[in-house]
């Protein structure tokens, strides 16, 4: 293990010494291995069993689904099929899959092994079956179905290459949900190699193969020469675990890291000016907001949210924090298509919360904690904490009295996402797929299968209409009709005021001027990576 420690390093030593310029002869070597700052370590690899950003980061350039999002889009497009059909009742899913890929380990990528890494997914008889297993973030019945209300998706091998889903119900996401990287194609013999559990061993068909991930440090992909989608343009990505904006941004100056996941809006001029460096950006498919536990504690009286809403001048902290993002109303944003425009954010007034703390029985206010995180997200670039604390200060001028707890990434979403927290937490979101179901849905949607509310619906909002609207949606085709559908669920998630909705930013990030090839997405992941290159 020392020596394996000690190669690491010293090859991360001659990474960084090229990268700078200070490397020789091998200097034309490093420069095909591009080096990406991220805020927090991934906290797994498999597709199906995680949901968060920074796995993600690293899973899009592993990984591909039946189908791909199309570059610098949220539009579906070939991934392992080339082609596929829809019913016209919108059930019946029919994807023709490539001839002669195979994935990292040998594994050829046929109807077959996509179905057996897939049943995972859909059968509660497979060994591995994902949404029963304990500690694991999953998209499967979102995308699938649920075996527990009967709603799971049917899967038949039709041939080698023609694989068929037939769903209950129709399911307008189903085909978006399908690209998204949390459907990622695993190997199904590394499922096996190691006991369901491959976190630490993805095995995918994608541009970049998995090389190691160290802990809190490093993890490292190197090109797929065999891709279906061309050989990578670079050689390798070592995504390196950098907390520290300030130290990110060094390290980009310095060319030590290439490109900056997440840039705090502090320095985008710095970037602007700097001739040797370049910002990308984007309007971004996120939400913001402070989480308010809708269940327990004064939040579960109504009057009490609204009250938090009004006592938070948003305004003034998305203008002076945020770069003046855009302030938020309800839970999607104004990009996509559902939003309801006639719904307006609730408006700095300290005297109407007052009013309804009292209303609600609280008229002295009352002291409660909040979660917050430091690193950055795509969501919320400055980090959990900053906001934490502008959030804080104007909840004293109403009574309110918080005591704030910093937890580290991978603590926060345990304990945000899996325990009965009672206060307030630091909540958001990016868009999955680019449907207005991945938000509206994922964020606020109750698990009425398992009687509670889903992964992501972190403050257990729970609406028997509200979630009326959004199974409406999902099962109806017609854009027209779903657009309408979302729209009433967000002029009633604004009253039910579930968070204290604070913003929707734009999708940074920062790179150096001879990165090219390099598009933002929409949905945030580093997809299409293989037309990357340093010049």
């Amino acid at each position: 293990m020392k020596r394996v420690g000690l190669w690491v390093g010293l090859g991360l030593l001659i990474v960084g010494l090229v990268a700078t310029g200070r490397g020789g002869p091998a200097e034309a070597q490093a420069q095909k291995t591009l080096v990406i700052a991220i805020g927090a370590d991934q906290t797994g690899m498999d597709p199906q069993t995680v949901q968060n950003n920074e796995s993600g980061f690293v899973m899009s350039t592993i990984f591909d689904s039946l189908v791909n999002y199309r570059p610098g889009s949220s539009e579906v497009g070939p991934g392992l099929a080339e082609s596929w059909t829809v019913s016209p009742d919108g059930k019946v899913f029919t994807f023709k899959l490539r001839r002669g890929v195979k994935f990292h380990d040998g594994t050829p990528m046929d109807a077959r092994t996509v179905a057996e890494d897939l049943d995972r997914a859909i059968n509660p008889n497979n060994s591995c079956f994902v949404p029963a297993r304990k500690g694991v973030d999953t998209y499967d019945e979102f995308t699938f179905g649920s075996v527990k209300d009967n709603s799971v998706a049917k899967m038949t091998v039709l041939d080698d290459l023609t694989l068929r889903f037939t769903l209950p119900d129709p399911s307008a996401p189903f085909l978006s949900s399908l690209a998204m990287i949390w459907q990622g194609i695993m190997s199904p013999a590394a499922t096996k190699q190691y006991n369901c559990d491959a976190g630490q061993h993805p095995v995918g068909t994608g541009p970049f193969k998995f090389v190691e991930a160290v802990r809190n440090d490093h993890i490292t992909v190197e090109a797929n020469p065999n891709y279906w989608g061309g050989r990578p343009k670079v050689d390798r990505i070592i995504f390196r675990i950098v907390p520290e904006s300030a130290t990110r941004m060094l390290m980009l100056e310095r060319n030590d890291v290439q490109i900056l996941a997440d840039v705090p809006p502090s320095d985008y001029a710095r970037v602007q000016n700097n001739n040797a460096l370049q910002l990308y950006k984007q309007a971004g498919l996120t939400i913001l907001g402070v989480a308010m536990s809708n269940d327990l504690g004064p939040f579960k009286d109504r009057r009490v949210r609204q009250a938090m809403n009004y006592a938070v001048d948003k305004d003034a902290i998305n203008q002076g924090l945020y770069a003046g993002a855009t302030t938020a109303s309800q839970g999607m944003p104004p990009v996509l298509w559902g939003y309801n425009k006639s719904v307006a954010p609730y408006p700095y007034d300290v005297a109407k919360a007052k009013a309804l703390l009292a209303e609600a029985g609280f008229p002295n206010g009352f002291s409660t904690d909040m979660m917050v995180y430091a690193n950055p997200r795509g969501y919320n670039p400055i980090g959990g904490a900053k906001l934490g604390e502008a959030v804080q200060s104007y909840l004293t001028k109403v009574g309110v009295n918080v005591k704030i707890t910093q937890y580290e990434w991978g603590a926060y979403l345990a304990r945000f996402r899996r325990q009965p927290w009672e206060g307030f937490a630091i909540a958001g979101w990016s868009g999955d797929n680019g449907d207005p179901d991945n938000f509206l849905g994922d964020l606020f949607e109750w698990d009425i299968a398992n009687g509670r509310a889903r992964t992501n619906n972190t403050s257990r909002h729970h609406s028997p209409a509200f979630d009326r609207f959004i199974r409406d949606a999902r099962r109806t085709t017609d854009q027209t009709k779903r657009a309408a559908l979302y729209e009433q669920a967000n002029k009633l998630l604004h009253d039910d005021a579930a968070w204290i909705f604070m913003n929707h930013t734009n999708q940074v990030r920062a790179a150096r001027a001879n990165v090219k090839g390099f598009v933002l997405n929409p949905l945030q992941m580093f997809f299409n990576m293989e037309l990357v290159s340093l010049e």
